[in-house]
């Protein structure tokens, strides 16, 4: 049974909670819920002592992951964090242990602490970056740190299997998440699996990647530009393209409202070049990989979908396609490019959405 965050929150800020702060010893630390979002699989609070933040707590409440699962997230966090990646450190609990469990209800709660990162969101600081620095430093330096967890990874030998992209992405799957009112989207996403087949998985292509690296994920230090990433709950073995891919994702933001197609094209050149200076700077990207860009954005956004009719079907609601879920599919299915950036299918007064479709 699927429960909703904000039906989750009532219980386990009453019941779980309490017990988290004994097994964490975050007695006298002021714990308040972090904004949850739509789908969302977790209950997280920041916990704060003197009016600072110190932590953030999550505690899982969904069936849908073991606790292998967790502990092959958090063994790796832990991995980064000691070598130099640029993540917050996991906080062991009382008893020493990266994850804890309570049972409640015929319920079990996963429960862990993360130090919290330096400095905010870019939406916390209203997208504007540090004073008196270019946007190309952002630029870089979001490519560099993404650069240098892949790097590490590449290093990676994980003591506990980890779930791997074809886990939850194959031909099952598509069957079971896509309404049957879409055949013509299965076909396309079934091609894209077929292409994903034919795809090197040696050890510069393929290892632990982050899976949801964008801008709500990672925190800045508008003192000095440091990007701290976390979020790791999506970390899956994967292609590096696909992060790579979600990299030239993340720029479409800051051109979505200009009306010259030729100038967002020119304006993402630029970006993504800065960006991959700033990943190449710590790690490996040769010009084959690069190629498979394109191919790796119908990826993202194969991924996007599915999630998305996924949160519908646990959500226990019919499925439906409003104007931003009609605009993925329509790229998909029509083999649009780059998330139809520069094509006429795009609206930059209604950036990223078309017609709803009926299903």
């Amino acid at each position: 049974m699927y429960i909703k965050v904000n039906e989750a929150v009532k219980n386990i800020d009453a019941l779980i909670l309490p017990m988290a702060s004994v097994l964490y010893g975050l007695e006298g630390y002021a714990c308040k819920p972090a904004n949850a979002h739509e789908g969302g699989r977790n209950v997280v609070y920041v916990c704060e002592k003197g009016g600072e933040a110190a932590a953030v707590l999550r505690i899982a409440f969904l069936q849908d992951r073991t606790r292998e699962d967790f502990l092959g997230e958090l063994e790796f966090v832990r991995y980064l964090f000691e070598h130099g990646g640029s993540v917050p450190d996991v906080v062991g609990s009382r008893q020493g242990n990266l994850l804890e469990e309570v049972a409640h209800d015929h319920h079990t709660f996963f429960i862990c602490l993360f130090q919290k990162a330096a400095g905010k969101t870019l939406a916390e600081n209203q997208y504007r970056y540090r004073e008196g620095a270019p946007m190309t430093e952002y630029f870089f330096n979001c490519g560099k740190v993404l650069g240098k967890l892949h790097q590490l990874s590449k290093g990676y030998t994980p003591s506990r299997r980890r779930y791997g992209f074809h886990d939850k992405f194959n031909a099952d799957s598509i069957e079971k998440r896509i309404p049957g009112s879409l055949p013509l989207l299965k076909e396309k996403m079934l091609d894209l699996l077929k292409a994903l087949e034919e795809l090197d998985k040696n050890r510069e292509a393929y290892g632990i990647v982050h899976f949801d690296f964008n801008d709500g994920n990672y925190a800045i230090d508008f003192a000095t530009g440091q990007i701290t990433v976390y979020d790791f709950d999506n970390c899956c073995s994967c292609w590096y393209m696909f992060d790579v891919a979600s990299l030239w994702t993340n720029g479409t933001g800051w051109i979505q409202f200009e009306p010259d197609a030729g100038k967002r094209r020119a304006f993402m050149d630029a970006y993504f070049k800065t960006a991959l200076e700033g990943y190449k700077s710590e790690t490996g990207l040769g010009d084959a990989l690069l190629e498979k860009l394109h191919l790796f954005i119908q990826v993202n956004l194969m991924e996007s979908i599915m999630d998305a009719f996924e949160v519908m079907r646990n959500n226990g609601e019919a499925p439906e396609c409003n104007e931003a879920l009609s605009y993925r599919i329509k790229c998909l299915e029509d083999d649009i490019p780059y998330l139809g950036f520069f094509h006429d299918i795009y609206a930059c007064d209604e950036p990223f959405e078309h017609d709803k479709r009926t299903i």
